[in-house]
């Protein structure tokens, strides 16, 4: 695994263990660019150039439902639900393709909220049925040419990008499949594999909000994606860019569509808080958790060690996209000119501003409230939400209503009930380790728990 010469920080690890420190993970100088385009571009921009056509897209599905709208879609976006963007191939085909806010737009408390992950996204199901079926409505010699394309890429994906719970992000896998696909230098497509693909089990990843972006020197959990983030954050243009060109174009754009990250704030708690509670849960907080997470503006960027941190070890130990191939290919490809991934064996801990709406908790979405978090005694083995409505939620102990169920998914026999259960058992998905907070009174974990919702 590739590494970076990080400095020891100062200060030990959360669990203050000597032996194992938190690393420093320094920041990288960005290009500035200018927010306002950066918006335009993320929802109106053709950054995904491959896709359905659009004559037959408008055919099945029609206009967007106005809940799936967003502020600021215009021209060829403006009748396209949120998570979906016009573009034009290069063969000239009007297609419409999924685009970046298919898992970077959630909604907390009944509200659509664009930069928050999809914790709601169902990916348990195989993405090719749909496509399958709008392949037979197309007619058009020119429009079945461009589809064929699209078609294949989904048909190459599909069976690494299957999750066992609706929820949780194949992201990682998907990227490091394309990148099998794909020459470093050239970007070029192969049908046949060019390094090993990953294993078809993809490793869960809960999508972490876009607003942390304005404190964070690494873009992934593993301190992975250093160096120029705009041009990591193009990495879903893999699926339909063919050359370095191409790839060039979106880079550029995506320059803005970062300065608008940057500037992007959590929404804040929609209820009423014991502000004297918080304050109390403040000097709490700081006493037990800041080393890590930091407090206010100071953000220390701390890479937790895995012997520290506990927490499912499956993503940190090289899975994905941040296996050795992968790494490799990155750094000889168009990204690694101004980019690197260089994972580490641990886990950034990340700030929490807004952690209210970013239930469920962990790098896998494992725990579904902060209650939990805080107390492990609390997590459950098994596990599902009482509803998919983001109004159904739990204000006192700060995350999702769930149930506790005394079964995992193999002693499910319905598929419908099968992949609404969390199943902790099962690999990548455990709910252990973090134990920091079951030291803590129960008092002063809701002291904490208050003072979070202040964040």
């Amino acid at each position: 695994m590739a590494t970076i010469g990080f400095a020891l920080a100062l200060a030990v690890g959360c669990g203050s263990d000597p032996a194992a420190p938190n690393i420093d993970v320094p920041a990288a100088p960005q290009r500035p660019g200018d927010p306002a385009k950066g918006y335009d571009y993320l929802v109106n921009g053709g950054y995904i150039t491959c896709g359905v056509p659009r004559d037959v897209y408008d055919m099945v599905y029609g206009p967007a439902d106005p809940a799936d709208s967003i502020p600021g879609r215009t021209g060829d976006a403006a009748g396209l639900p949120y998570d979906f963007s016009p573009a034009v191939s290069a063969e000239g085909v009007p297609v419409v393709s999924a685009n970046c806010l298919t898992c970077h737009a959630g909604r907390a408390n009944g509200q659509l909220v664009v930069g928050l992950g999809a914790a709601d996204a169902d990916f348990t199901t195989d993405p090719t049925t749909l496509v399958d079926e709008a392949g037979q409505l197309v007619t058009d010699p020119t429009e079945q040419a461009e589809f064929a394309r699209f078609s294949d890429r989904i048909h190459t994906i599909a069976g690494f990008t299957q999750m066992a719970t609706i929820g949780v992000n194949p992201a990682d896998n998907l990227t490091a499949v394309l990148m099998a696909h794909r020459d470093p230098a050239t970007l070029a497509w192969s049908d046949t594999p060019l390094i090993a693909t990953p294993p078809a089990q993809a490793v869960p990843v809960d999508v972490p909000p876009w607003w942390r972006m304005a404190k964070k020197n690494a873009m992934f959990y593993t301190t992975a994606g250093r160096g120029d983030h705009a041009r990591i954050m193009m990495a879903a243009s893999l699926l339909c860019t063919d050359s370095v060109a191409e790839a060039s174009t979106i880079d550029a754009a995506f320059v803005d569509v970062r300065a608008w990250i940057e500037q992007l704030t959590p929404p804040p708690w929609p209820f009423a808080v014991d502000q004297g509670l918080a304050a109390r849960g403040q000097q709490v907080f700081v006493e037990t958790c800041a080393r890590c997470h930091g407090v206010g503006d100071d953000y220390p960027n701390a890479l937790v060690p895995l012997s520290v941190i506990g927490t499912d070890p499956l993503l940190a130990h090289g899975a994905s996209e941040f296996a050795t191939p992968f790494v490799d290919w990155f750094a000889s490809s168009f990204w690694g000119q101004v980019s690197a991934l260089d994972p580490q064996e641990g886990y950034i801990a990340p700030p929490l501003d807004g952690i209210w709406a970013t239930a469920p908790y962990f790098h896998n979405g494992s725990v579904p409230t902060l209650e939990a978090v805080l107390d492990s005694t609390k997590r459950p083995k098994y596990w599902v939400r009482t509803s998919y409505d983001s109004t159904d939620f739990d204000t006192t102990n700060v995350g999702w209503n769930y149930t506790a169920i005394t079964h995992g998914q193999a002693d499910e026999p319905t598929m419908l009930a099968r992949v609404k259960i969390y199943d902790t058992t099962l690999p990548g998905y455990g709910n252990h380790g973090h134990t920091f907070g079951d030291g803590l009174s129960s008092a002063d974990r809701g002291a904490v728990i208050e003072y979070l919702k202040t964040l």
